[in-house]
């Protein structure tokens, strides 16, 4: 079910802009730990799919700002590649105060993948969200343990760092919750067989067993052996990227080695017209590696462990006036 609200924007943007919520269908944890592991089989050697208590997650290894992904589930897909492509569009400037309120959780752990604030940074990068927000005194006590990567322009290698900062720009995917224990799905899959990602692959099994039922999770994962391949935005092009081998010319990839905390704000199996971003997730590390999550390297060593929710619905917060379409 699709519903229209017309809702305040930021102040800084000084218009309005249109919230769209869609309910999404949810079946039982039972019903996903059988769906999931049927379809994770076809592309992992090795399967475990369960319903799990989940574990306290403000802790190592996974290092978020709240112990749980229960309570009022949710996601936001705000804003869009087109903010960025083929050129940045540095108005767009987000904050995550403003978001909660207008996807009725004003209180909401916030996980997941978006761009950081460059007027904070200072330059472009990857942010991997991660914050708690406590509305008796707005930003200013939120628990934040968010992270953004950024390109370094001398010998472009990979720099990690807080963010200490409830702003982003441009587009952002989040799993929102109420950050409370309780009962989640717990996946383990090791030995890639198959040509799909993690994500990737738990998404299009939930679209073959839902079809046009929109089903969406997300969550945290440790990817615990192996490598990835991640990206990181260096800083905002000069000139318009209209292709993707222009956007992948300009993009600095990375093959990061474990352990890396992957951050999933948004799986969702079929997009029921919202032009919303299927999947994303980033992941951040420890040691300093991070970025914009797409596979893993080395599919004979692979370990991800995760933990995930089903979302109740999404919210789909200043979506762009056209569809983003790039040239192959």
């Amino acid at each position: 079910m699709l519903t229209r609200l017309s809702v305040p924007s930021l102040k800084m943007l000084a218009k309005t802009f249109q919230v769209e919520k869609f309910t999404l269908h949810c079946p039982s944890l039972q019903e996903l730990t059988e769906v999931l592991k049927n379809g994770l089989a076809l592309n992992f050697a090795n399967v475990d799919v369960k319903i799990s208590d989940c574990p306290n997650l403000q802790i190592a290894p996974f290092h978020l700002a709240a112990p749980g992904l229960c309570g009022s589930t949710r996601i936001a897909d705000v804003g869009g590649a087109q903010n960025l492509l083929p050129l940045p569009n540095l108005d767009k400037v987000y904050n995550f105060v403003d978001i909660a309120k207008q996807i009725d959780l004003p209180e909401a752990f916030i996980i997941g993948a978006g761009a950081g604030p460059h007027r904070h940074v200072g330059v472009n990068s990857e942010m991997m969200s991660n914050l708690k927000l406590n509305m008796q005194c707005g930003s200013n006590c939120a628990a934040i343990q968010t992270r953004v990567c950024t390109v370094n322009t001398g010998d472009g290698s990979c720099k990690q760092m807080p963010l200490n900062s409830t702003e982003f720009s441009l587009l952002g995917n989040f799993f929102c919750s109420e950050g409370k224990p309780g009962k989640v799905l717990e996946i383990i899959a090791t030995k890639r067989t198959g040509e799909e990602n993690f994500i990737s692959c738990i998404r299009k099994t939930l679209a073959q067993k839902y079809g046009d039922q929109p089903v969406g999770l997300g969550g945290a994962f440790i990817i615990q052996r192996g490598k990835a391949k991640l990206h990181v935005m260096p800083a905002f092009s000069e000139t318009p990227l209209k292709s993707e081998n222009d956007v992948n010319q300009w993009l600095k990839f990375y093959d990061v080695p474990a352990p890396l905390i992957c951050l999933t704000g948004e799986c969702i199996s079929h997009d029921p017209g919202l032009d919303l971003r299927l999947e994303h997730t980033h992941c951040f590390s420890m040691h300093g590696g991070g970025g914009h999550y797409h596979y893993d390297t080395t599919p004979e060593d692979i370990m991800y462990h995760g933990y995930f929710n089903i979302a109740q619905s999404v919210y789909r917060v200043d979506k762009p006036a056209e569809e983003l379409k790039l040239s192959s």
